[in-house]
This record gives C-alpha cells, sequence and structure tokens, in this order.
C-alpha cells in the first residue's frame, strides 16, 4: 500500500509532479531557456562584438596605411608649411622674435620639479621676450615652499620667471592655465607652450617649433612627440611606451597630415594664444581639458601640427595605482565631452564633411567608446561564455591571431624594439579594459566620478636613481580619489580571473576547439596580478 505523504500531494496539486520529478523538469525548463533565450541572445552579441571589433580592426589598418602613405609619398611638414627659422639680428635685436609664454601646472610634485623648471630657464630664446609661469596648486605649504624657492633661485639668474599659487584647485589644471594667461604680462605674449612639471624640452624647443606658427597663420597649434625617460625601468613601463608610440606614430601623424586635427596631448605643445581665445578659453566641463580645447579650436577652423621629428623628455607611470588613476581620466574624459560637444561638431559649418566623420566616427566613437568596450566585451565575457555554451560558434582562434597580427603590425612600425612583448601588451590592454570601460560609461552618463581628478604621481630622478623616501613621500605628497579602491586588492579585477579561470579549466576538460582556453588562462594570470596590483614597481604607492 502507499504511504500517502502531505508534501507530495501539495506539490502534486501545485505543479502537477512529484518530488522526484523535480530535478528532472528543472533540467528541462533550464535547456529550453538556454536553447530559447540564452544562445540567441549569446549569438547576437556575438555579432555586435564582431562588427564592433571589425570597426576597430579597420580603424587599426586604416591608420597603419595612412601612416606607411605619409612615410613615403606625402610631404614633410617642412613642405607642407612654410619654415624660416628665426634668426638673431644685430641691428633690429630681439623684435623677430613673438613673445612666448611658458607654462608649468605643479600640484605636489616635488620629486621633478626641479627638472622642468630647470629646462624650461635653459631654453634658448631671448630672455626679454621669454616669460614663465610656474602655476602652483600643491596642498603643502612645504611644498610651495620648495617650488618658490627654486623659481627665484633662477629669477636671480635673469630668467623671466614667475611663480603663481592658488589657495583651492578650482577648474585643477585648466583653472590654474586659465589664471595664468590672466596676468598682466601674459597678455602681450603671442604663444603659450604647455609643459607639465616632469616634462624636459631641449633647448632649441621653441626655435624649432615657433617659426611653424609664426608664418602659418592657419595653424592654431604644434604638438612634439613625448620620449619617456624611464620606458626601461620595468616591462611595465615597456608595455606602456608601446601604446603611447602606437599614440604618436598612428594617430598624432595621420590626423595631423590627413585632416589637420588630433587630440592636444596636454603638455609638450606650443599654442597660438589666439586659438585659445577664439575657442573661449580653457574650460574645466571635463578632466580632459586639453582634448576639450583641441575641439572648440577645430570648431573654429584652427588646424594642428603634428612634428614626430620634435621630441620632449617625460615620464611614465612607473607604479600601478598611477597608471590606474592616470587611465580612468583619459578614458572618462573624452567619453564625457563627447556627450559635450557631439551636436556642436555635428552642426558645425566651418568643419568639411570628411573631418565631421573623422572627428564623430573614426576619433571619438571607435578609439575613444568602442575600443575598450568591445575589448571588454569580446574577451571577458562573450568569448569565455562560448566556451560554457558550445552551442554557440566562435571562430575563437581568429579572435586572437587576428588581433595579434595587426597589433604586430603596427609595433614594428611604432616600437620595433618590443615587439616580442606583443602578447604581453595585448594581455595588459585586456586586463585594462573593465577599468577603462566603467570610466567610460561613468563619463557618458556623467557619474559623479567624472569630474575628479588625481594627479599622476611621478619620481624623477629619484626614481631613476632610487632615491625615494617612501614613509617620508606617502601621506605628503600623493593625492587619491574618495571613490576609487586604494587598497592592494581590487575585488572586480579579481571577480573576472576567478569567471576567466572557471571558464578555461571547463574548456580544457570539454573543449576541443583550437586550444582557446590557454588564451583565457592567460587573461586569468593578468587580471589576477592586476588585481593583486602587482603591475609595475612595488613598495611605491
Amino acid at each position: 500500500m502507499v504511504e500517502v505523504n502531505a508534501k507530495n500531494i501539495v506539490l502534486e496539486w501545485v505543479r502537477g509532479w512529484t518530488e522526484g520529478d523535480i530535478s528532472g523538469r528543472i533540467g528541462q525548463i533550464l535547456g529550453i531557456i538556454k536553447l530559447f533565450f540564452v544562445v540567441p541572445l549569446l549569438r547576437i552579441s556575438l555579432y555586435i562584438c564582431f562588427l564592433m571589433s571589425l570597426f576597430l580592426s579597420l580603424e587599426w589598418v586604416h591608420l597603419m596605411v595612412l601612416s606607411v602613405l605619409v612615410k613615403l609619398f606625402w610631404k614633410t611638414p617642412h613642405k607642407r608649411f612654410k619654415f624660416q627659422e628665426i634668426e638673431d639680428d644685430l641691428e633690429c635685436g630681439n623684435e623677430a622674435f613673438p613673445f612666448v609664454l611658458v607654462q608649468i601646472p605643479v600640484a605636489n610634485e616635488i620629486e621633478v620639479y626641479k627638472l622642468s623648471i630647470g629646462a624650461a630657464s635653459k631654453l634658448s630664446w631671448p630672455a626679454d621676450r621669454l616669460w614663465i609661469q610656474v602655476l602652483d596648486d600643491s596642498s603643502d605649504q612645504a611644498n610651495k615652499d620648495m617650488i618658490q624657492k627654486e623659481c627665484s633661485r633662477w629669477a636671480n639668474e635673469g630668467i623671466n620667471i614667475w611663480y603663481h599659487a592658488r589657495e583651492t584647485r578650482e577648474g585643477f589644471k585648466a583653472g590654474a592655465l586659465k589664471q595664468g594667461m590672466e596676468q598682466d604680462y601674459a597678455k602681450q605674449c603671442k604663444y603659450v607652450a604647455i609643459f607639465d612639471v616632469d616634462f624636459q624640452p631641449e633647448p632649441d624647443f621653441l626655435r624649432r617649433a615657433i617659426p611653424f606658427l609664426v608664418h602659418n597663420p592657419e595653424l592654431g597649434l604644434v604638438q612634439a612627440r613625448w620620449r619617456f625617460v624611464n620606458a626601461d625601468t620595468c616591462m611595465f613601463t615597456r608595455l606602456q611606451e608601446m601604446s603611447l608610440d602606437f599614440h604618436f606614430t598612428f594617430e598624432q601623424e595621420v590626423g595631423s597630415s590627413a585632416f589637420g586635427f588630433f587630440g592636444f596631448n596636454g603638455s609638450g605643445g606650443i599654442w597660438r594664444i589666439d586659438a585659445i581665445n577664439e575657442a573661449g578659453g580653457w574650460d574645466c566641463a571635463t578632466t580632459t581639458e586639453d582634448l576639450d580645447l583641441a575641439v572648440r579650436a577645430a570648431l573654429k577652423g584652427w588646424k594642428f601640427l603634428y612634428l614626430g621629428e620634435l621630441q620632449v623628455k617625460s615620464e611614465l607611470p612607473s607604479t600601478f595605482k598611477a597608471y590606474r588613476s592616470q587611465q580612468y581620466r583619459w578614458s572618462c574624459g573624452p567619453s564625457n565631452l563627447f556627450r559635450t560637444r557631439f551636436i556642436q561638431i555635428a552642426t558645425n559649418k566651418k568643419m568639411s564633411p570628411g573631418l565631421k566623420l573623422y572627428m564623430i566616427f573614426n576619433f571619438f566613437f571607435v578609439r575613444k567608446i568602442t575600443c575598450h568596450t568591445i575589448i571588454f566585451l569580446s574577451y571577458c565575457v562573450i568569448s569565455p561564455l562560448t566556451i560554457l555554451i558550445p552551442e554557440v560558434d566562435n571562430p575563437k582562434a581568429k579572435a586572437v591571431f587576428v588581433p595579434l597580427l595587426i597589433a604586430a603590425l603596427n609595433t614594428i612600425v611604432a616600437t620595433p624594439r618590443s615587439l616580442y612583448l606583443i602578447l604581453h601588451w595585448i594581455l595588459l590592454e585586456i586586463s585594462m579594459s573593465f577599468h577603462r570601460t566603467k570610466a567610460i560609461f561613468a563619463g557618458l552618463f556623467r557619474a559623479r566620478s567624472a569630474n575628479e581628478w588625481v594627479v599622476t604621481r611621478k619620481f624623477g630622478d629619484s626614481l631613476l636613481n632610487n632615491k625615494i623616501n617612501i614613509d617620508s613621500t606617502e601621506s605628503k605628497y600623493h593625492e587619491v580619489r574618495s571613490n576609487v579602491q586604494t587598497d592592494r586588492f581590487l575585488l572586480p579585477e579579481l571577480g573576472i580571473a576567478m569567471v576567466l579561470l572557471t571558464c578555461g579549466c571547463y574548456g580544457f576538460v570539454y573543449g576541443k576547439e583550437y586550444y582557446y582556453f590557454v588564451f583565457v588562462f592567460f587573461q586569468a594570470i593578468f587580471f589576477t596580478i592586476a588585481g593583486f596590483s602587482y603591475f609595475g614597481l612595488q613598495n611605491l604607492d
């Protein structure tokens, strides 16, 4: 006789099945959900990723081809623009030399301030035609005293150097630069050169750049190439050098040669002050005030020139914490700016349709928004999920080898000495994609963190000579953004590493296609390194 169980009766009445059938029925339901919802959704996502990846790959190839054409067939800047050196004249004195303002913004960067002030003071430009401003936003009075003392030392040697300190950092760097240009003595200058505090221009920097602005009234900006004094400090700085060399060799060169537009890098450039004023001056609406000024100047019809042969020394972030804060700002600011200036670009009447398309699609949409977002979605979400769901066909071999091939070709042109690090570079870009994607959406939706600024800490000669006193600089000279994790352990990155490791293990046990799980394991390793903040030099944060 069958025992009557109340629980079975309730289950039978509510669901029409007995307790013994629950596991089988749940499995059927999950299978239906997977077949009719998960698989189609994943396929659609995969197609979208392929489309966006195609845009990105075509942009890479487009930049590479145009860059090669520039080097092989197109005219050099000296042939495209009028250039005539400004020479000393014994009879007329220095009247042929225009007044030039040099601005050096500082904010607690006491390890490097002597380098930039000293380099600016040694510029080979007539002393009575050169004004140097040190714009100090330091929060510590001891820092201000040291920087002011250095300025006084050079002033005693006959250099026209002024020290300006602000009580608050309102407007951040843009606010400091704007206030500096409002000084009475600065108003007689025609050009302004901007150098961040870790930049060291060569003595002939102005003599090689200013003539382009003097003899070509359509030019509003001349941008020099950055070279990095600490690129060989560790593998982390070498990988950063690869990214920035790509930026200068391809993005800046092609933008300058083909369209007369590129993003001002914020340092190592000389502006025509009339171009700044016509564009509306410095604006602190975003944390990329340099790019914002460049866009607004382009809207007014000004052209930009990139001089790859003119180089200025600078420093790369050598710690992961400093690098993350820099990359957050560099990713968040452009997306915020795109939202702000999109309508103005699209409706501008002074720009050609080709330049509008280039700025909106190539410059902003593909490079500033799609690039990092699609890297994160493709390599950290969609492709790993296709390992767990084999019903979705994903050409995983192409997902690895095509980017490797394109990146290798670009590296051969931009940074040939680092070609053997190409896989490391791709994996670092993937491991940073989540952080950058988060910043991009913060800018697009104007999150509170979109307008926060963190100074990227630099170490100067103290780093190269291993003379850093961590205990004395830790609490005094480093600013921290309140809503970005300052602990060593980055939980989101560690969580992504665990997901990738799980997918990789599943692919190792059950997968049979192209051994894609090997690449997923490499991704998990790099995300783990990022999660524990083991990139770059340690014990410096």
